[in-house]
């Protein structure tokens, strides 16, 4: 045997006995533990390809997902029918009994004891053909454990009056509807004494019942035509339908059943209603604990089904509600877009200025850890901070030369227009702050800007930020009349300039942002993109350490710092050829 492979064989014993010792963690609830010897053992597996180890990873990895969060049924469910195909493609027994017996400990945690008792009752029989992970005692303690439970259910019938003022509470404060229908559901279910229950919604514009709840492992949207299936029935009848055994009744499809593995026995299912006593969805309950389903039973559901008949149509006008904020934030950020492209219409010789703007204002917002919901406010008054130049006449606005006192002074009144311009617009309490930041953006941190005049901290932080965002940009586009600044001058007037033009807060985090950032920026003037490599490079290294190691004489710069130099300033000038930047 060659050193490579006794390596790997101690790589792969290794590897097994991690596994065993997390299964064993997992089985005392050790889940913690549990995961770091799987993320430990499970890269061994994948690479020697060993489909029954990784089997159990995943059936592993799937529980792990649902204990730390009730509602990633989804992921779950994805890695256990992975591991579930692996386990049936190596045909190996110990896969196929601990994919089960994971199974059984969900549905256990999801009260669904039904099909726990099913997928235990697999693992118990598949661990006697092989149980190389010591689990037939622990599947029989469960088998034993759901038993018990089962009786206890019988003979803990919930007090109706409890029961119906449990749910009230449960549901009265809940606006998520895919929330509340979960809640609802298992609220039902326990009310009922039932195993499961799943509460569909009537959505009249496609004439169809949906819901998301299953109460098992499944968490994918069901929808089917509201004229198809027992609810269907109740919905377009308002009838309740009461079955005492579904095999004997001609009304009820078992096809779900056979895919499932679940045995339906006896069915209750209503409509529910709202106060117009219009039809709004269905409950459709399954399995009663105990005998069938009773006169009381029926009589509990209506009742249950008049709070959560008002419940779920709340729900389902503030989701409307949320929906209609949406498409109004996205009506009031075209209104913006298109109010700062009126501006580039007009003024071809800084078109884009606000954009970028937008985007190193952007940049500093982020990095200065500000919520997003202020980020958002100062990119919004960044992108409308110039929107007053519609008020400056085109001989000064487009004019390519020096310009007289009076038509800089004319030039200024722009940020006092911007202001007039956005406070006649009927918002909210946040534009109000847009407004403020930005006819903000020329006021000085010593007081000498315009048009207020204001100082320090009483320029709002945005105007603060728009400052240094708009000098910046100014002097790094080229115009038609001139060329960029070279980019160690422009620094240093933000330097110089740190703590009388500009608060020096916001100066020293903006020569903090990594020069990738600011050369995407400078990019899409010509919308183009940094090469991959180029932009790893350049993420190195802050515009603070591009300034510091411009300073140095040219003769004393290593290899790497002339590198950083060149290649900053070849996409700073554009100077590259086609092959420079991705398509």
């Amino acid at each position: 045997m060659t050193n490579t492979e006794l390596t790997e064989l101690k790589d792969k014993e290794y590897a097994e006995s991690l596994l065993n010792t997390a299964v064993k963690e997992f089985n005392k609830k050790n889940y913690s533990m549990c995961k770091n010897l799987l993320n430990e053992a499970e890269p061994t597996f994948k690479n020697s390809k060993n489909g029954e180890k990784i089997s159990i990873c995943f059936a592993l990895k799937g529980a792990l997902e649902y204990i730390v969060d009730k509602n990633s049924y989804q992921e779950a469910l994805d890695l256990l029918e992975d591991a579930k195909f692996l386990a049936a493609y190596t045909q190996n027994h110990e896969a196929k009994t601990f994919v089960e017996y994971v199974l059984g400990n969900i549905y256990k945690l999801e009260k669904s004891y039904d099909l726990a008792k099913l997928h235990f009752t697999n693992a118990k029989n598949l661990a006697f053909k092989g149980d190389n992970l010591n689990l037939l005692d622990l599947i029989t303690e469960n088998l034993e454990e759901i038993q018990s439970i089962s009786q206890g259910l019988l003979s803990n019938k919930r007090d109706p009056l409890v029961a119906l003022v449990k749910i009230g509470q449960s549901v009265s404060a809940e606006t998520n509807i895919d929330s509340l229908l979960k809640v609802i559901a298992e609220e039902t279910k326990e009310a009922i004494q039932a195993d499961r229950c799943t509460v569909f919604l009537f959505d009249k514009e496609n004439n169809e019942l949906w819901s998301k709840v299953a109460l098992g492992l499944e968490n994918s949207e069901i929808r089917f035509p509201a004229d198809k299936g027992l609810a269907g029935h109740c919905v377009k009848t308002g009838e309740t339908i009461n079955i005492k055994d579904a095999y004997n009744d001609s009304r009820f499809n078992p096809e779900i059943d056979y895919k499932t593995g679940y045995k339906t026995k006896t069915i209750l299912c209503m409509p529910i209603k709202n106060l117009q006593q219009k039809i709004i969805g269905a409950f459709q309950v399954l399995n009663k604990l105990e005998g069938y389903f009773t006169d009381e039973d029926e009589d509990l559901l209506v009742a249950i089904g008049s709070s959560a008949g008002i419940a779920l149509e709340n729900a389902q006008l503030f989701k409307t509600q949320q929906k209609m904020l949406e498409e109004q934030k996205i009506v009031f950020d075209s209104f913006i877009e298109t109010l700062a492209a009126s501006i580039d219409a007009r003024d071809k010789i800084t078109a884009g200025h606000s954009s970028r703007v937008r985007m190193y204002s952007s940049l500093i917002a982020k990095a200065m850890g500000l919520p997003d919901d202020e980020v958002s406010i100062i990119e919004k008054a960044a992108t409308l901070h110039d929107i007053g130049k519609i008020g400056i006449r085109d001989s000064v606005l487009q004019k390519e030369g020096r310009l007289t006192d009076d038509e800089y002074k004319h030039i200024q009144s722009h940020v006092e227009i911007t202001h007039d311009i956005l406070q006649k617009i009927h918002m909210s309490a946040d534009f109000k702050k847009i407004a403020e930041i930005a006819c903000s953006h020329h006021e000085k941190f010593d007081g000498t800007g315009y048009y207020r005049h204001n100082n320090g901290n009483d320029i709002p932080l945005g105007g603060r930020i728009l400052a240094v965002s708009d000098v910046f940009d100014a002097i790094t586009s080229k115009r038609h009349y001139r060329d960029k600044m070279p980019i160690v001058k422009v620094m240093g007037i933000l330097l110089k300039d740190s703590g009388t033009h500009f608060d020096s807060n916001v100066v020293d985090v903006f020569m903090n942002l990594k020069c990738d950032s600011i050369i995407k920026v400078f990019l899409t003037e010509n919308h183009l993109e940094l090469k991959k490599e180029d932009g790893d490079f350049l993420a190195q290294y802050t515009m603070k350490n591009l300034y510091d190691t411009m300073q140095l004489e040219p003769d004393t710069l290593d290899n790497t710092q002339q590198n950083f130099i060149s290649l900053f300033n070849t996409y700073y000038y554009g100077q590259f050829e086609k092959d420079t930047v991705n398509d």
